[in-house]
């Protein structure tokens, strides 16, 4: 099933990219092209802040992927205010609920000492936040990169499993704040790397590569104020907070 939150696709191809493409497989490459070109980009912008922003999120979406979407660096509170979206059996925060979960992360993530102990507690909730319709992985995994690297730690990626990495952050995004991603991270945390060797690190982070797998599409799973809709998400913040 095509993500077609705009609901015209068949006229503006996936997600209303500049090229009008449809097919998945040249899109996806196109994505990772603009991310490895805007990633040196991306790290010299967050570079400059002290103390990094939701807007500096924003940017960072803008920079590594405006080549493609004309929409780069506007979160779904102005492309899908009125939808939610899933992937799998994971429901994302809402557009009202957007930014609270990711400066969350950011602000705990600021604190040095959190960064270090609960890493993948803040990938989590930058991950529940999923502020795009596309490329949040490579946006959110810039930024937490920084984020360790202040924090004066670094994650080996490359070495990370994807399907296990996945499945211990749909539990940590279900269940936050009960160390399912800190635990599954733990083996992979080394000791700080250069500024310019951020780029390096993350590139060989495995599912980053641009391929299409369906499993791996976002999902409408339908207008906010549907009461079957309403239901589910209700279901999942109950959910979240009882854990």
């Amino acid at each position: 099933m095509t993500f077609d939150p705009f609901g015209d696709f068949a006229t503006e191809g996936y997600l209303r990219n500049y090229e009008k493409e449809k097919d998945l497989a040249i899109l996806k490459r196109a994505e990772n092209a603009s991310f490895m070109t805007g990633l040196d980009g991306a790290f010299a912008h967050l570079a400059k802040f002290k103390v990094l922003t939701y807007s500096d999120v924003l940017t960072t979406h803008g920079i590594l992927f405006g080549a493609i979407y004309p929409w780069a660096g506007q979160d779904r509170s102005q492309t899908a205010a009125k939808l939610t979206i899933k992937k799998g059996a994971v429901i994302f925060a809402n557009a009202p609920e957007i930014r609270a979960a990711v400066e969350y992360a950011l602000r705990k993530g600021q604190d040095k000492a959190y960064m270090k102990a609960r890493p993948g507690e803040i990938m989590g909730f930058l991950a529940y936040g999923h502020p795009f319709l596309d490329g949040n992985g490579r946006t959110i995994m810039t930024v937490h990169s920084v984020l360790a690297q202040r924090a004066g730690f670094s994650i080996d990626w490359s070495a990370t499993k994807k399907d296990a990495y996945l499945d211990a952050l749909t539990k940590e995004i279900e269940n936050p704040s009960k160390s399912h991603l800190d635990v599954y991270l733990k083996p992979f945390v080394r000791g700080p790397i250069a500024y310019e060797q951020l780029a390096i690190s993350i590139v060989h982070a495995p599912g980053l590569d641009g391929s299409v797998q369906d499993a791996e599409l976002n999902e409408v799973l339908g207008a906010i104020e549907e009461p079957m809709v309403k239901a589910q998400y209700e279901a999942m913040l109950v959910k979240r907070k009882k854990t």
